[in-house]
């Protein structure tokens, strides 16, 4: 015979599992040890913070620039905005907060509160004869202090 068949020994392949098992566990701890060392976000967030994550969100291309679509003028928005209420047509995911944020960047007025009203679809038939659908979106009311205008041209 030319060649000797190897043994499988035992203690060989106790000493790789007893090392495999060893570096496991130095993995996991280094892991613990990053996330304590991580910092803690803190839950309340002030009105500044709101403003600057608006900023960097926008900036980062997580929420689109074009919160606010256009100043709504229609007669019923011309008169409740003589009540400080001004209407906007907003983009379909924007919220409160995010629509504050906005109005607070492009006109520099701070609003006291907004209403979010959703605008149905309406379908209709086309000259094809074929059901189509138009309309759809949002708006929103947003109320300014007594002080406090917006210039709508």
């Amino acid at each position: 015979m030319l060649f000797k068949k190897k043994d499988s020994n035992s203690s060989s392949q106790a000493k790789t599992s007893l090392f495999a098992s060893k570096a496991k566990k130095e993995d996991a701890q280094e892991k613990n040890d990053e996330r304590k060392s991580m910092p803690v976000v803190a839950a309340v967030k002030t009105k500044e913070d709101v403003d600057t994550t608006f900023k960097t969100t926008v900036a980062a291309g997580k929420i689109s620039g074009d919160i606010l679509r256009n100043p709504r003028i229609t007669e019923k928005a011309s008169q409740v905005a003589e009540n400080n209420v001004y209407t906007f047509d907003v983009a379909r995911s924007a919220n409160k907060t995010t629509i504050k944020a906005a109005i607070k960047d492009v006109y520099g007025v701070t609003p006291t509160a907004v209403r979010i009203v959703t605008v149905p679809t309406k379908s209709y038939m086309s000259r094809r004869g074929l059901q189509s659908t138009s309309g759809g979106g949002k708006k929103a009311y947003v109320q300014l202090k007594k002080g406090d205008s917006i210039e709508l041209v």
